[in-house]
């Protein structure tokens, strides 16, 4: 914890320090100084801290103090560590790259993935969200199953979906054909009226990630691959209700597309296995 005692002059001089000293004598980084120089580049502030720690550096010799400038430097104090652990975990998953892969990792494809990840990791609002971009990132240098344009794919949708999608994807990914009512019962103790902003919630994010290919009602198929089309015959017909469906529906199951279930595997996991049937 920081001691507020000392003077503000010292406090600021070890705080630079700090700066420095989490920039430099990374030996790990060393042959992975393209990604990681990379990485920083796509992340405007970091050279703002840098710059701005020589300023309130200079600031201190001339007795001057821009205590909101300071209180800057605190807040983005946290967020360099922060980015530099990320980093750590970076070189430490890449170094289990198979040696096939190496030059992967120094190519320029896999370079504008790293810039286009750490945007996301930076706008990224919670742990969960940066750790998905890692494995994403990671799993792109270890793993040639998905192209370069679907990592992007895959990128943009870590941007676009927040987490209460990702749990909502959790739930049919661990329960294949899982239905609406065991995907909320999943998420929540409690069951909302068919009018309430929970269940308006609820359907719109079923609605995003079907309309998004990410999830679909479970269809039968050929062996062939091909989707077959639903008979009515044999189906007793029930008498029209005057009710609307439930957002709660409990007899229509859920999947992943195979789109979503790579994306499943390339973000929630930490190494990518040979895909089977999900």
């Amino acid at each position: 914890m920081e001691d507020t005692n000392k003077p503000l002059e010292e406090r600021n001089e070890e705080f630079i320090a700090y700066e420095l000293a989490i920039l430099k004598d990374r030996g790990q980084w060393t042959k992975y100084c393209r990604i990681v120089a990379n990485a920083m580049s796509a992340i405007p502030w970091v050279g703002q801290v840098l710059a701005s720690s020589a300023s309130i550096h200079g600031e201190n010799e001339q007795g001057r103090v821009n205590e909101l400038h300071e209180e800057w430097l605190k807040i983005h104090q946290q967020k360099v560590n922060q980015l530099m652990l990320t980093l750590d975990e970076m070189a430490y998953r890449l170094e289990s790259v198979h040696a096939t892969n190496k030059s992967r990792i120094q190519s320029d494809a896999y370079l504008a993935l790293i810039r286009r990840a750490f945007k996301s990791w930076d706008a990224a609002e919670t742990q969960e969200k940066r750790d998905y971009v890692v494995n994403l990132i990671s799993n792109a240098a270890a793993s040639p199953l998905c192209p370069d344009d679907q990592i992007r794919l895959f990128n943009d949708w870590l941007d676009k979906y927040h987490e209460i999608h990702f749990k909502v994807i959790r739930a049919i990914y661990q329960s294949k054909g899982i239905t609406r009512l065991a995907i909320w019962q999943s998420v929540s103790e409690e069951m909302p009226r068919e009018d309430s902003a929970e269940a308006d919630l609820f359907k719109l994010l079923i609605r995003d990630l079907s309309a998004g290919g990410v999830i679909r009602q479970t269809r039968e198929t050929t062996y062939e691959g091909d989707f077959v089309k639903q008979s009515s015959k044999g189906k007793v017909r029930k008498p029209a209700s005057p009710l609307l469906e439930s957002a709660f529906e409990e007899t229509k199951p859920y999947q992943l597309t195979e789109l979503g279930a790579q994306f499943v595997h390339y973000t929630m996991n930490q190494v990518v296995k040979k895909l089977s049937s999900v």
